[in-house]
């Protein structure tokens, strides 16, 4: 199970759940149900915590201990993220089955994504981010390099 930061970060910024379910426009028992992680972010909300919190996506997906990025986009850029997602398949030599096959998926929902026709879900950004040891951020379009990912969640924190 990943650890999601959600409750951490909310708690650093002295903020209720239902002031954040407000903020973002949701109630708050939906919040609460990401925060617990009884259900998934979706990245419309996930980026909008990322702007809130001024953090990456990456630090709130438990991906990196990197709370920041130079240069952050405040938007997801979908295009950029197909283009990255078939990019990121193509240098790793693998088809659109196999990466379909891995998320448990179908390969034309894998194409959409690389298309930039609809954004991957949070599940499998996470998985593919995952696997491949990759950034959240690049993928999405909200930072233009790829950060080094050598540092894990298990290193010690960095501002």
């Amino acid at each position: 199970m990943p650890n999601f930061r959600l409750k951490e970060l909310r708690i650093e910024k002295s903020i209720s759940q239902n002031e954040l379910a407000k903020l973002i426009g949701l109630a708050r028992q939906t919040y609460n149900h990401y925060e617990v992680q009884e259900n998934i972010i979706p990245l419309k909300h996930l980026n909008t915590l990322s702007n809130y919190y001024n953090v990456s996506c990456d630090y709130i997906l438990g991906l990196t201990n990197t709370k920041k990025y130079k240069n952050n986009q405040k938007e997801i850029d979908s295009q950029k993220c197909g283009t990255r997602l078939k990019e990121l398949r193509k240098n790793n030599h693998i088809t659109q089955i196999k990466i379909a096959n891995f998320l448990h998926i179908d390969q034309p929902t894998w194409s959409i994504y690389e298309h930039g026709k609809s954004l991957i879900g949070t599940p499998f950004l996470y998985m593919v981010c995952q696997q491949y040891n990759i950034s959240a951020d690049y993928l999405l379009g909200k930072i233009d390099y790829i950060p080094n990912f050598k540092e894990k969640n298990n290193s010690s924190k960095k501002d």
